[in-house]
């Protein structure tokens, strides 16, 4: 029996300048598109899917070279779109890379940031399968990558009564950028978060074989993707501010900046750590269980609830958040 494909309703994601020009481009797409606004295009393969994500990092918005070096660009880069597929439960299987050469470049800086790719890629565990090489007015590398998922997981799938957890600490990335934004020399650990990311690859499929319902990566802060979770499930995102796991690095410059060190964590970008609805009676003992086959932290930070939107407190009190925008 053929059954009528119901329209796409297009993109649920949360504010933001950059989430309307997503949602406009849907628009124009129309049904040219679909499953558009989640961390991976998921392709149906046998028992699970195929999972599909690019992402660009662009000289002079995500990085500079006089922060970090091309071998570290090339890693970040990698890590960031091996991310995605952290977030969908996916083990990836292959890494694909775009990468538009400045003519100033120094002789030697493309192998280099080469070899940072390929060895992001190694370290998760997949071959980089292919790509294209470009000049043009500043460094750009787009990653491309390809993993499998038994049990995919969007961020769709929340509901009201699930708990909220996120994976390691938050705050460190953007520590290191606003050291060198003053022009000071971040703190080791701070600048390792930004120049070198870890994609939870393994607790991606960990949290997706044990219970979870919806996912994604904090690339935008959690202050930005919790929004995105909250409409993505149709449901609102209540957030316990208090309970953030802070990053050392990020308490000085919480202080410099006078804001509160979990506020600071919270509006901070590209921390690739994991946002996770999990069932209710994911307790303690599972808890003990994921930081042991992990090894990294998992905190609650928050619940599901009828409604939309996203609703912070911190002491008692209510609080506005910002996420990271590129457009702003």
């Amino acid at each position: 029996m053929i059954r009528p494909v119901s329209p796409d309703p297009g993109p649920r994601l949360g504010p933001g300048p950059e989430f309307d020009r997503i949602r406009e481009i849907a628009r124009i797409l129309g049904p040219r598109a679909r499953g558009l606004g989640d961390d991976c295009a998921l392709l149906p393969d046998g028992d699970g899917a195929l999972a599909v994500s690019t992402d660009v990092s662009v000289e002079g918005v995500h990085f500079r070279l006089d922060w970090i070096t091309p071998a570290e660009a090339g890693w970040r880069a990698t890590s960031a779109a091996l991310s995605d597929l952290a977030a969908e439960g996916a083990g990836p299987i292959g890494v694909l890379s775009a990468i538009t050469v400045p003519q100033r470049a120094a002789d030697g800086d493309l192998l280099a940031l080469s070899e940072g790719i390929g060895a992001a890629a190694a370290a998760a565990g997949a071959p980089v399968v292919g790509g294209d090489l470009s000049t043009g007015a500043a460094w750009s590398i787009g990653v491309t990558v390809i993993g499998r998922a038994s049990r995919p997981v969007t961020r769709a799938g929340a509901r009201p009564g699930d708990g909220l957890w996120v994976t390691g600490v938050l705050g460190g990335a953007r520590a290191a950028l606003e050291a060198w934004r003053r022009g000071d020399t971040p703190r080791a650990d701070a600048r390792r978060a930004f120049a070198h990311p870890e994609p939870r690859i393994a607790a991606g499929r960990w949290l997706s074989e044990h219970g979870a319902r919806a996912m994604l990566d904090l690339s935008d802060g959690l202050a930005g993707d919790a929004g995105h979770l909250a409409a993505a499930s149709n449901l609102r995102v209540d957030l316990a501010l208090d309970a953030v796991p802070v990053a050392p690095a990020a308490i000085a410059e919480a202080e410099r900046l006078d804001l509160p060190v979990q506020q600071f964590a919270a509006e901070g970008g590209e921390d690739y750590e994991l946002l996770v609805a999990l069932p209710p009676e994911f307790g303690a003992a599972d808890v003990l269980e994921f930081e042991r086959d992990c090894r990294v932290a998992l905190t609650r930070v928050g619940s599901a609830a009828r409604g939309s939107g996203v609703r912070v407190k911190l002491a008692g009190r209510s609080l506005t958040l910002r996420g990271y925008d590129h457009f702003r």
